[in-house]
């Protein structure tokens, strides 16, 4: 395979690995990563067979494979044509196997060393990706192509530093003593995130210390994160986050805590709530007395409207580094507001089960954002969306092996669901991951991504779909029947317009009497449904980093103009069926004026950290 950038790790075809010297970032090294892209998807093909019959000489007897008959073969067309395209569900006997201590090689040779946690959710709890050692190579030879990329847009970004709002999570121990826990908390705890912190290099050369990003508290990693991004203001380049909810909620804390953040800058001195001592002893490194620095946060702050809150307070700020594609899209209106219009950039796409690939144009609108798959990373596969009458069809529940083609067989303008195969033991597995061919890099292509199928709602990194909303929606509704009343009919949206943004249910209810159904009744309603949704979403909750589940109770008939205004725009009434969920603003807009009342959860479902009744690792 194609010599990675020297100073990162990289998977060779033998399976060894070079450990690099290099202690920075330079024009040689960069022009190095760069090359090594060329040629990697220069030659996408040929590294893709290579890479499947590593995959699979590497795990030719672990259970699974000897399972579907591959008996070592390790050719392209054995694997096609014997081993069967997955889903979760099918693999879930082998994973729970593992995670209650079977130590066999069931679904590879290496041995699993944690799982990671998916957002998407199986039975209402995170599912449970098993990952090996070397995984941490992958990612890291990703996160090391992404700054070469960078540079060609933005030069001189090592002359500063980024402010990026980084969060690790809980953790949990399976029955069998693995780690279960986000593939980001995996990554920042680390020795290559925390090595790469050590030395010198561009893209983790970050305002806050490590301290602050492991911190558990949420407040505490918060406000230290937010206090040393203030503090060195004039030293920032560019701002951040995984997802741009959490810059929004960043955005959100300084705006209720800009008077205490003012006096620790002022002074010299961080908040008394700041208790974890490792996290103190960090921040009073970075932080000095600065009067002047803190009177011009403070009047900037003060100022009533918070249009360019990000220039103006970061004035050299070039770019907001967040993933706006999918779900995320609705945040672009707010984030253009805060930044007085920067770019917005998404570098890579990633997921628990594997990392994929990178944007090459990073300056690009976000609504032209694609990404390069490196054909180094995993073995990748794709699944045609059917076409019925000019839109895609997502329902394929189990399609037929011969329908998948390979990463250079993809076609432009089709829309695909990802399939990958991975070293860590994921053979032919539906990502669940919607993506449209956008271009070609060389002989590799480039995707759009459109959307996780069946997800209807999502504020953070929750993903409901419509089953759960509906059994939700059912539970909730009960109470209604000891006051003579019914749901007949109910849509959703994600409201955004308030920090952090929260789930809407449009409730038409009838009556068969006219008992006054009390508010309270409709909050337990909120209450119930909240309950009853996945374990990502009541995290999210507990959190704060979703808001109050909300019903509107909207008038009798409501329903009907909602159809009426569908047949309007073209519709068919033979296949007309309410949508669960709303996203077109005309809609939106009528259902609102329709409206007589809101109700919301007054109270947090509940959640403990933890995968089902696993103990929590302190």
């Amino acid at each position: 395979m194609p010599e990675a950038p020297s100073h990162y790790l990289c998977n060779k075809p033998n399976g060894k690995v070079d450990v690099a010297t290099d202690s920075s970032i330079t024009e040689s090294s960069n022009n190095k990563a760069l090359k090594y892209i060329e040629d990697v998807t220069s030659n996408a093909d040929e590294i893709q067979k290579r890479v499947l019959a590593e995959i699979l000489s590497s795990s030719a007897h672990a259970e699974y494979l000897q399972r579907h008959g591959l008996d070592g073969r390790t050719d392209r067309d054995s694997f096609k044509n014997i081993m069967p395209v997955v889903t979760y569900e099918d693999l879930k006997p082998d994973i729970d196997r593992i995670a209650n201590g079977d130590t066999s090689s069931i679904l590879c040779s290496k041995p699993i060393s944690e799982f990671l946690t998916s957002s998407g959710t199986s039975g209402g709890e995170r599912k449970l990706m098993p990952t090996i050692e070397d995984e941490l190579e992958r990612r890291s030879l990703l996160y090391s192509l992404l700054m070469p990329v960078m540079d060609q847009f933005v030069p001189d970004l090592e002359k500063g530093k980024g402010m990026y709002f980084l969060f690790v999570k809980s953790e949990a121990k399976t029955p069998g003593g693995l780690l279960a826990r986000p593939v980001l908390t995996s990554y920042y705890k680390s020795s290559h995130f925390n090595n790469s912190k050590q030395r010198y290099d561009p893209y983790t050369n970050y305002t806050s210390p490590i301290e602050s990003i492991l911190c558990l508290d949420s407040y505490q990693s918060m406000y230290s994160q937010m206090l040393c991004g203030l503090s060195q203001n004039e030293q920032v380049l560019r701002v951040g986050a995984v997802f741009a909810s959490g810059f929004i909620r960043a955005i959100k804390f300084l705006e209720n805590h800009w008077l205490s953040l003012c006096r620790d800058i002022r002074n010299g001195t961080l908040d008394p709530e700041i208790t974890d001592s490792s996290l103190r002893d960090a921040i009073m490194k970075i932080l000095k007395p600065n009067p002047k620095l803190a009177d011009f946060i403070e009047s900037e702050c003060k100022k009533e409207s918070w249009k360019g809150i990000i220039t103006r307070v970061w004035p050299n700020t070039k770019y907001v580094d967040v993933i706006v594609t999918g779900t995320m899209s609705q945040y672009i209106p707010i984030l253009d507001y805060y930044s007085n219009g920067l770019p917005l950039v998404c570098t890579m796409y990633a997921s628990s089960e594997c990392y994929f690939g990178l944007n090459l144009n990073p300056l690009c609108e976000p609504s032209e954002v694609s990404y390069t798959l490196i054909p180094t990373m995993a073995y990748f596969e794709f699944l045609p969306l059917e076409k019925t009458k000019g839109h895609a069809n997502i329902s394929i529940s189990h399609p037929d092996q011969e329908l998948l083609v390979d990463l250079v067989d993809v076609e432009m303008g089709q829309e695909y669901e990802l399939v990958v195969t991975t070293y860590a033991g994921l053979y032919r597995y539906r990502v669940g991951d919607i993506l449209r061919v956008a271009g070609f890099k060389n002989k590799a292509p480039q995707f759009n991504f459109v959307c996780r199928k069946n997800v209807v709602l999502s504020i953070d990194s929750d993903k409901t779909d419509e089953v759960e909303l509906q059994n939700a929606v059912k539970q909730g509704a009960k109470r209604l029947a000891e006051f003579g009343a019914s749901l007949t009919e109910y849509t959703s949206c994600a409201d955004t317009s308030t920090i952090p943004g929260h789930y809407v249910l449009y409730w038409e209810i009838s009556r068969n009497d006219e008992t006054p159904i009390p508010g309270c009744v409709f909050e337990e309603c909120c209450f119930t449904v909240e309950g009853c949704l996945n374990s990502v979403y009541r995290q999210g909750r507990v959190s704060e980093s979703i808001g109050a589940l909300e019903i509107k109770i909207v008038e009798n008939g409501t329903f009907d103009k909602l159809m009426d205004f569908a047949l309007s725009q073209g519709a068919s009434i033979n296949q007309y069926k309410t949508p669960r969920c709303v996203k077109y603003a005309p809609i939106v807009e009528l259902l609102d004026s329709k409206t007589v009342s809101s109700y919301f959860s007054t109270k947090y479902p509940h959640w403990v950290p933890g995968h089902k009744k696993w103990c929590i690792f302190p």
